[in-house]
């Protein structure tokens, strides 16, 4: 049950991103080009996606998942350093290619060589990120215990 509803999670999410524009990187830099020529219009793929969401949580009262006891527990880390510097990664990518990771993963389908460049480098980045914040926190320590 539970890869099923992926399935059809993950498709209807990929029919979207194609139908509303979001793996077009035209689109997408027009969106972030709030200073050139502004595309407002995926302000409303964003709001067609919180309204139902927004809704469907205001109207369920029991708030329990359908293949799992309880939902995973929310992170309370807050805002750290670590987040900030990830979030600055990911708009600079976006902004630079015009994809996210959905659309990225979207794109594949249609997208040539460049979706497959785009998401080649964004897996690899994922891949590394657990070593690359291990070697930084590493070398945080060492210059922390130098006189």
């Amino acid at each position: 049950m539970r890869i099923l509803i992926s399935l059809v999670s993950g498709a209807l999410f990929g029919l979207g991103l194609i139908i509303s524009g979001m793996t077009d990187t035209k689109k997408v830099q027009g969106w972030l080009d709030i200073f050139g020529e502004w595309d407002p219009t995926l302000a409303f793929v964003m709001g067609g996606a919180m309204l139902p969401m927004a809704i469907a949580w205001k109207a369920t009262r029991v708030r329990t998942p359908l293949t799992a006891d309880k939902f995973p527990a929310t992170n309370t880390a807050g805002i750290d350093r670590d987040l900030i510097i990830g979030s600055v990664f990911f708009g600079i990518g976006w902004g630079l290619a015009g994809l996210c990771p959905g659309p990225a993963i979207a794109s594949l389908s249609f997208g040539g060589s460049s979706g497959v460049v785009f998401a080649s480098a964004m897996i690899i980045g994922m891949l590394s990120t657990r070593r690359l914040q291990t070697f930084f926190s590493k070398t945080e320590n060492t210059t922390k215990t130098l006189p």
